[in-house]
């Protein structure tokens, strides 16, 4: 990954709070200690992305990070960071508990939990960041395998050292043709290794079992501007039968088929009401959210909120041209015969 970041090309009395502002900006707020004087910091940061996840990648001085229990309270979107440590050692302490990792090992930890990293011979190290709702498991999962050593005794994380150090470095993985097509495999094999650590395969299947209706709807809700979004397909995709997905989702108190319509229609509400509204016309943004027939979308828009696309806009434009939040979203009992589909 080539650096966008080097303290060598950078006077030293500016060094620290350059690098402290591009960790803040770019992956998350931290207190970064640097004990050396400032002629001697050296610091080169590259940053990448794949879809959600991002990559920064450091070589460093010595640094102690602290993301403290302020510092926590920052962020709205809870994060999992993955630590890969490429040579020499750190340390990582969070939740009561912390861990050594040399060469070869990784760690996770949460944003939403102070955490510390001591990097007392220097940093060579991948930091990788992914949204809690993507990885999709359990908050006591991801409390009991957060600051544990990844890597000895599991070949399921030996794999994904390999695989995520590889993706941080290469720039053909992350810009090329296929880079969208590695972010779901991405997410599955760290997903793999904390259920793995976490026990059996007995008990690491439980989970998975238990935020599969987690896992579709966040397939949903990034999915959801595709008109050709279907109940096979989203199935598919989870590897479950169609009889099974309306199961899951039925426990969750969700039907497919209403669930899909609120969610887009409340992101056409939103967007005909934001600045930018009236640039479209009403069926064009209509059409974005999976609603193809503009005159199914303003009935089921009217339907759903008591006003017309056009007067909903009209009105917005004249009071506030920030959107307001739509009535909740109550899901209806699954119907078994309900279709993704809203055209």
């Amino acid at each position: 990954m080539s650096p966008v970041l080097d303290t060598a090309f950078m006077p030293p009395q500016d060094r620290e709070e350059v690098v402290r502002n591009a960790v803040w900006e770019s992956v998350v707020a931290v207190d970064i200690d640097h004990p050396l004087p400032a002629e001697d910091i050296s610091v080169r940061i590259g940053l990448g992305a794949v879809g959600p996840l991002r990559i920064l990648s450091a070589r460093a001085t010595a640094v102690t990070i602290r993301r403290t229990e302020r510092l926590a309270r920052v962020d709205e979107e809870p994060f999992v960071f993955l630590g890969l440590q490429m040579t020499g050692t750190s340390l990582v302490v969070q939740n009561g508990r912390e861990c050594l990792l040399g060469a070869g090992d990784f760690a996770v930890y949460e944003s939403t939990s102070p955490y510390t990293l001591l990097f007392d011979e220097g940093v060579d190290h991948h930091f990788l960041r992914l949204p809690r709702a993507a990885l999709a498991l359990p908050e006591r999962l991801l409390r009991d395998v957060s600051a544990t050593t990844l890597g000895p005794g599991n070949p399921v994380a030996r794999l994904a050292f390999t695989y995520f150090s590889q993706l941080a470095s290469a720039d053909e993985l992350r810009h090329g043709p296929h880079a969208d097509a590695v972010v779901e495999p991405s997410i599955e094999l760290l997903r793999a290794v904390l259920t793995s650590q976490h026990g059996s395969s007995r008990r690491a299947g439980a989970p998975m079992e238990a935020t599969l209706s987690l896992r579709i709807t966040q397939y949903i809700r990034t999915h959801l501007a595709d008109p050709g979004l279907s109940a096979a397909r989203i199935a598919a995709v989870h590897g479950i039968s169609v009889r099974h997905l309306y199961a899951v989702l039925s426990r969750s108190g969700i039907s497919l088929g209403d669930w899909i319509r609120a969610h887009r229609l409340a992101e056409c509400r939103r967007e005909l009401a934001g600045p930018h509204g009236r640039l479209r016309t009403i069926a064009a943004i209509g059409r974005s959210w999976g609603f193809v027939d503009a005159t199914h979308f303003s009935k089921v828009f009217k339907q759903a909120y008591g006003i017309s696309p056009r007067a909903w806009r009209d009105q917005s434009g004249r009071n506030d041209p920030t959107p307001r939040e739509g009535p909740p979203l109550t899901p209806a009992a699954t119907n078994p015969s309900s279709t993704a589909g809203t055209s």
